[in-house]
């Protein structure tokens, strides 16, 4: 066995497939196949040999080498340093196929494969440094905005009468019609729902249906334009949709007092508390956000010392991860979200193009956290791996068929924290405004802010 490292975190490996292996693995195979094979003028299984060798021995011999050269590599993973395995979503390739064949009887069989492996972090110092970061303080806005948010979260949605307008909840029949005037089946869809002004539907009807009615029907035309948002399919095309109003319905939202205070909770008897609580909440949220924030700073820090080749599979495989976790937030399957972008002048490599420079960026820190994380050499104690493995929302005992494979799960798991840990508890930190809250101090400055007032219902 030969391991030769390459460019870009990636082995060359070099192994030989002894002959007596393949011999013995082919004469077996080949009678299994005399066996079963019908020949031409022989009673099935009755074949000579010697005639089944010579019509069909070359291709034999080559599903027999190939199946030994690919257990052969899989075997020779055990005798190697972690280091040097595959990534496992990096499919090793046999290199220069064509020059080992035809196998050869009684020769040994050298071959090499190309794949990826875990890069190899080589670490500036990472204690005692001085690190600078964006820190994130509440402000009497992020009170009022996230008071806001509660009352039209809170907020009641009823029925109404009268005609559609800008902000109403409308439910709609849509399809689109062909030049005859007849239904476009594949365009059809009933029952969809979404608030007037949000252009959240395909055919962006929001400002055509003001005015309409519960019950109403009315067949719409509209021309794209460049400003439409409606991708190359669509773009200065003229269509017309049939659409049929369904509900309409508004957003009552509640007033900010007492009564609404003690809806939100309990324990709030008055809006006063709800504030207090409201302001404690974000603050408690700030201060993990600051954690990540200097975590970011002190991993940033280091990666602009750090050299790290990130190979190619390894972002593939997270992009694709990431491509599924976008799909799985619509509700559809990938070739409806496909349509859909497709209308928009979207694609999905246009999505994970977007996402490349970030997506590489993140596995570079993930790094720099997991080579702190070897080099510490955490150990992790009983109660920490049962508290862990709470965590997993199963009972997982020592007796369960998964544990030991959940046990290695949630010891990583452990560690990697514990190096998150590690570099914010022996680093130096100094907070820095945000820049946007800086922009914002600087709009106090030119304008007075405005005293916003409520009313108490009574």
């Amino acid at each position: 066995m030969e391991i030769k490292k390459l460019e870009n975190s990636s082995v060359q490996l070099t192994l030989t497939l002894g002959a007596a292996a393949i011999e013995e693995d082919y004469s077996k195979t080949i009678k299994d196949y005399a066996k079963k094979l019908t020949l031409k003028g022989f009673r099935p299984g009755k074949a000579p040999l010697s005639l089944i060798e010579s019509k069909y021995g070359d291709a034999i011999r080559e599903e027999v080498t190939f199946r030994l050269m690919e257990k052969n590599l899989t075997d020779s993973y055990k005798d190697m340093d972690a280091k040097d395995r595959p990534l496992p979503y990096s499919t090793p390739e046999l290199q220069n196929e064509e020059s080992l064949l035809p196998f050869k009887p009684n020769t040994d069989v050298t071959y090499s494969v190309i794949y990826d492996v875990l890069p190899q972090v080589k670490l500036p110092e990472y204690k005692g440094l001085e690190i600078e970061y964006e820190a994130k303080k509440v402000t009497e806005k992020d009170v009022n905005e996230e008071i806001e948010r509660l009352r039209q979260q809170n907020a009641m949605v009823i029925a109404k009468n009268g005609a559609i307008a800008d902000g109403d909840i409308v439910t709609l029949d849509y399809v689109e019609l062909d030049a005859d005037g007849k239904e476009m089946e594949s365009t059809k869809r009933d029952d969809f729902t979404f608030t007037v002004g949000s252009s959240y539907n395909f055919y962006k009807l929001d400002k055509d249906i003001i005015g309409m009615k519960k019950g109403d029907s009315s067949v719409i035309e509209k021309t794209y334009g460049d400003d439409s948002g409606m991708g190359t399919d669509y773009l200065g095309k003229t269509v017309k949709i049939k659409v049929t109003v369904k509900e309409v319905k508004i957003k009552e939202v509640p007033a900010l007092d007492d009564d609404f205070a003690q809806d939100v909770k309990d324990e709030y008897k008055t809006v006063a508390d709800l504030l207090k609580a409201t302001k404690k909440q974000l603050e408690d949220a700030a201060e993990n956000e600051n954690k990540s924030a200097k975590l970011d700073a002190i991993v940033n820090s280091l990666l602009e010392k750090t050299e790290i080749a990130v190979p190619k599979s390894m972002v593939e495989a997270q992009l694709e991860s990431d491509w599924q976790n976008f799909i799985s937030r619509f509700g559809m399957n990938e070739a409806d979200v496909l349509k859909i972008m497709g209308a928009q002048g979207g694609s999905k490599e246009q999505f994970l193009e977007t996402r490349r420079a970030d997506t590489l960026q993140n596995i570079k820190a993930q790094l720099i956290i997991e080579q702190v994380k070897e080099e510490q050499k955490y150990e992790v104690k009983e109660d920490e791996l049962a508290e862990e493995l709470k965590n997993y929302g199963e009972d997982i005992t020592k007796d369960s068929p998964n544990y030991e494979s959940m046990k290695i799960y949630a010891e990583d798991d452990i560690k990697f924290r514990k190096a998150r840990d590690f570099l914010l508890e022996n680093n130096t930190f100094k907070a820095a405004t945000k820049k946007a809250a800086k922009a914002e101090k600087a709009d106090e400055k030119k304008e007075p802010a405005k005293k916003e007032t409520t009313t108490k219902k009574d």
